[in-house]
């Protein structure tokens, strides 16, 4: 594996795994997501994201998608809370055919009217379908049990504040925003890293725009919310988590792999195999630059709650008799996930895409070192700490 990274006199920093394997994955990202946002604009970035994929000044939406997929490839996007990634996965021998659309829509968007609000019915069909989605729901749910508006709201927005938004005020919004100091490129495969820098340097100039300070106020609370036509119950607890420049993360890691990461973790076994409580039982780590938090999700029954969050936070007691053992296993574990999920190049390029953003690329890379010094007694410390406050969030039927 070779790994390079520069940063362009425009101010882009481009950041290069090589492969040996003839494709690439490939990614223009823009440090503006949700969390920049007021309550009066929530998922205006979102918006944006959408309305690069309408149509540039010479080429249609269904222009952007073929030219990547008569090639075999794969074009997307999306957002998040500190930043929007356009990315695509092409045979390397393409490479800068796809850098040339990614590169246009981020130049050259058209943000035609009509297009536009076409986009922005298509938006609001998709918050209706999370909405409808429980399972899926109850995530923006628990950020708003977490933060204050307007972080809390979610990263979509709401049918309020997608519907007010213009045109005019998207477009001025975007061009505030985006420029190439804020841009992370980020590549994994087969690719000559100079001429894609020296692509990059001249097709963008520097514009020196600055982005506002993310101000996040935390909060802990619960809520419950009834609604017909359920027949499961869906809980999760969630609780503050170290930021991604906080060594303690790799704690919470050793941490969830023994609690509640995979079938073998000691919530599974006690929730679904021993208690038959549930059917599915996962746990998440969201962490960027500006939040995070830990979350354990369970699909339950309305009546089975109470034992559920008893049981979560009996098992974070637990933690304490923790054995060594159990501590390596959970290490490996951990790395085995992280080489696995290697062997995918679009898994690489958005860990090496938030790792740059959070502090530098390089981290990815010591992974295993962290991992492997965390000690019996930081997993137990951890447990402690994180269990101390929490909110919960029910989606339960009525």
């Amino acid at each position: 594996m070779k790994f390079q990274k520069k940063t362009l006199n425009n101010g882009i920093t481009v950041v290069h795994e090589q492969r040996d394997l003839p494709v690439v994955s490939f990614s223009i990202s823009n440090k503006f997501g949700g969390a920049y946002e007021s309550s009066e604009i929530k998922g205006i970035a979102h918006v944006i994201e959408h309305l690069l994929f309408t149509g540039t000044k010479t080429r249609s939406h269904e222009d952007i998608s073929r030219e990547i997929e008569k090639r075999g490839g794969i074009l997307n996007a999306f957002t998040s809370n500190d930043l929007t990634s356009y990315w695509f996965k092409l045979p390397a021998e393409h490479l800068f055919s796809g850098m040339d659309i990614l590169i246009d829509m981020l130049k050259n968007a058209s943000f035609d009217k009509e297009k536009f609000e076409k986009e922005k019915k298509v938006i609001l069909e998709e918050i209706k379908m999370y909405h409808d989605m429980p399972q899926r729901h109850i995530y923006d749910k628990i950020i708003a049990n977490l933060y204050e508006e307007p972080f809390g709201i979610g990263i979509i927005g709401t049918k309020e504040t997608v519907s007010s938004l213009t045109r005019d005020f998207v477009k001025d919004y975007f061009e505030k925003h985006y420029s190439p100091e804020n841009f992370i490129v980020t590549l994994v495969g087969q690719a000559d890293f100079e001429k894609v820098c020296n692509y990059l340097e001249k097709e963008f100039e520097r514009q020196n725009k600055v982005l506002p300070p993310v101000e996040l106020k935390k909060i802990n609370k619960n809520s419950v919310e009834e609604r017909q036509g359920l027949d499961q119950a869906h809980y999760i607890m969630a609780m503050h988590a170290p930021l991604a420049d906080d060594k303690k993360r790799y704690s919470l890691e050793v941490l969830d792999a023994y609690l509640a990461n995979g079938m073998s973790s000691r919530l599974f076994l006690e929730i679904r195999e021993k208690r038959g409580l549930a059917y599915t039982v996962r746990s998440a780590y969201e962490v960027e630059k500006n939040y995070a938090y830990y979350s354990i999700y369970v699909g339950t029954t309305k009546e089975a709650i109470p034992e559920v969050e008893k049981i979560i936070i009996a098992e974070f007691k637990d933690v304490e008799k923790m054995t060594d053992n159990d501590l390596k296993e959970a290490k490996e574990r951990l790395i085995g996930l992280r080489k696995v999920s290697s062997e995918e190049s679009i898994n690489v390029m958005n860990e090496l895409i938030f790792s740059e953003l959070s502090t530098q690329a390089e981290d990815y890379y010591r992974h295993e070192e962290e991992i492997n010094k965390i000690s019996l007694e930081d997993v137990k410390s951890m447990a402690k700490e994180i269990i101390s406050k929490y909110s919960t969030a029910s989606i339960i039927p009525k």
